[in-house]
């Protein structure tokens, strides 16, 4: 699969551009002020659908963030998804983040589990076990199993992942997107060191999450 060619707006957002655009522009030519809270709408679907593009940190063993957002935890726990301990680190998105998903690391797709679920907001820890969500577990080059879970918010209604088992991905690459406020939960090796704290702002791509070891 190849890498996402980033045209600035994700190709998910066009419906829902043209549909905040047509009444807009509609009761603009009817009524300028009237359409203020609509261009209003419109703004705010364009940069939720922004995709910038990002540059890959080239350190082979890191642990990229596979979403803008907030870490919001980092605790050694059970990985669900791969039956091993590992550490979790999650990032919290809000609405106003960027919400195309990255890989984290180089490495073979060797399962996708998608589970449907409840959408209570994704800030709560039971969203990680109760809410929608869909889990890719990966192994690098090296044999590492790295787990990253894309889970579906109080407002997102809609997980897209458009890899499968057996592909194989890099660093960086685009691999779905979920709309309106979520998180994505990662799984890491024990032996893996964490490099952010909780409260730290990531981005996608750019923000190393931690080292394999």
């Amino acid at each position: 699969m190849n890498n996402y060619p980033h045209p600035i707006i994700a190709r998910e957002g066009w419906p829902f551009i043209a549909l905040s655009l047509v009444p807009a522009l509609a009761v603009s030519a009817w009524c300028l002020s009237w359409s203020i809270p609509l261009w209003i709408i419109f703004l705010f679907v364009v940069q939720f659908f922004r995709d910038p593009a990002r540059e890959i940190p080239q350190d082979a063993a890191a642990v990229l963030s596979p979403a803008d957002g907030r870490v919001i935890k980092v605790e050694r726990t059970q990985d669900p998804y791969a039956q091993r301990e590992a550490i979790l680190v999650s990032v919290f998105m809000n609405v106003f983040n960027v919400h195309s998903n990255r890989c984290p690391v180089d490495g073979k797709v060797e399962k996708i589990q998608y589970f449907p679920g409840k959408f209570v907001n994704a800030d709560l820890d039971k969203a990680s076990t109760e809410n929608e969500r869909n889990a890719v577990v990966l192994t690098t080059g090296n044999g590492q199993v790295v787990t990253f879970v894309q889970v579906a918010g109080l407002i997102a209604r809609r997980i897209l992942c458009y890899i499968k088992a057996g592909d194989v991905l890099t660093r960086g690459q685009r691999y779905g997107f979920i709309r309106f406020g979520s998180r994505v939960d990662v799984y890491l090796p024990l032996t893996a060191t964490v490099k952010v704290s909780i409260g730290d702002k990531v981005s996608a791509t750019e923000t190393i999450l931690a080292q394999l070891g």
